[in-house]
């Protein structure tokens, strides 16, 4: 992969922004430098641009180099950026799965990009040779999402290594619910294919959903792609602060997902002996797609009875299927006692 082959010109020739906290790092006893107001500290200061400490404390957890990491406001934020960085707009296009994770398509609508989208089998599974079927000289992204959602289902590693191996632009795999699959991220591999960017983040397993905080890994040649083009400041002190506090509770997220990896094989039992259910498929996410019978009807049940899941009805494939997220105990009893009075 010639990765100046494939970063768009005019991002090549970008001057970035550079912020005070770019030109100077570390302590001093007066800064006068970023026209910051000089009461109601610690508030009063721009962030770390660059998340150092964090991303020092997510290296240790990951078992990678710090230069690989870039952090975003959601999974969301890298996502864009590699349209930004990498795709010509009105000229280039990606490929991705169908149905699967849907700012991938909204992240191309914005940036005028062309998406190509290859449907699952039967099985929810994909091969390989069929996605670069559809590619072209001009295809410089593929995006896949394993475990896929809404479909729950961890991909084949080895179709992942081949569309890796073979593909001469950049793979996006989307492992945000890696934590839950008895599958094994392929992070411990990335610093073998300088072409694969994973994603995941803090909002699934770690609980962490409403401080904003994805993650990219990539070869530090790409990171530093990201980092030209992102806004100054992408994540605030609060974030990074949390963050850092939480990352030393590891013992208490591998509790949560060993229990929701529990509750959700026994909701997907309980669920599958319900006459309406036709299908529970298969899950390694902490959620369940589940085909009924009158779906709409069910899920609108479920509404005036204060109980929200996912009606997927409309996506490619998952006709009739709710998404129900796996919750706590309480709450999955709460689901199942109401879908019984249906009975």
């Amino acid at each position: 992969m010639d990765l100046q082959q494939l970063i768009r010109k005019n991002i090549q020739a970008l001057k970035p922004y550079s912020s005070a906290r770019d030109e100077y790092t570390g302590e001093a006893m007066v800064f006068l430098d970023a026209n910051e107001n000089p009461f109601n500290a610690p508030y009063n200061r721009y962030p770390d641009p660059l998340q150092r400490e964090l991303k020092v404390a997510i290296s240790k957890q990951k078992s990678c180099e710090a230069d690989q990491i870039f952090l975003g406001n959601g999974s969301d934020e890298p996502i864009d950026l590699l349209f930004r960085a990498f795709c010509e707009p009105g000229k280039d296009n990606i490929v991705t799965i169908d149905p699967t994770y849907g700012m991938y398509q909204v992240a191309a609508d914005i940036n005028n990009i062309e998406v190509r989208k290859v449907k699952l089998n039967d099985n929810y599974g994909f091969s390989a040779e069929a996605l670069l079927e559809k590619t072209d000289k001009h295809t410089k992204l593929i995006f896949v999402c394993s475990p896929n959602n809404p479909t729950g289902n961890l991909l084949d590693n080895k179709e992942l290594i081949k569309l890796i191996q073979t593909f001469e632009g950049l793979v996006i795999l989307d492992e945000a619910y890696i934590d839950f699959a008895p599958g094994a991220s392929l992070l411990p591999k990335l610093s073998h294919y300088e072409n694969l960017v994973i994603l995941q983040t803090f909002s699934k397993a770690w609980g962490m959903a409403g401080i904003r905080l994805g993650m990219a890994f990539a070869n530090p040649e790409i990171i530093r792609v990201f980092n030209k083009i992102k806004y100054p400041y992408n994540i605030n002190m609060l974030t990074q602060q949390k963050a850092l506090e939480l990352i030393e509770q590891e013992a208490d997220k591998n509790q949560w997902v060993e229990l929701l990896i529990q509750e959700r094989k026994a909701l997907e039992e309980k669920l599958s002996k319900l006459p309406f259910v036709v299908k529970v498929f298969p899950s390694d996410a902490n959620f369940l797609l589940v085909k009924m019978y009158d779906a709409r009807g069910i899920y609108d049940f479920l509404v005036e009875n204060g109980i929200i899941v996912r009606d997927r009805s409309k996506v490619v494939l998952c006709d009739d299927s709710l998404r129900i997220t796996v919750g706590s105990p309480e709450e999955n009893q709460i689901l199942l006692d109401k879908l019984n009075e249906l009975l």
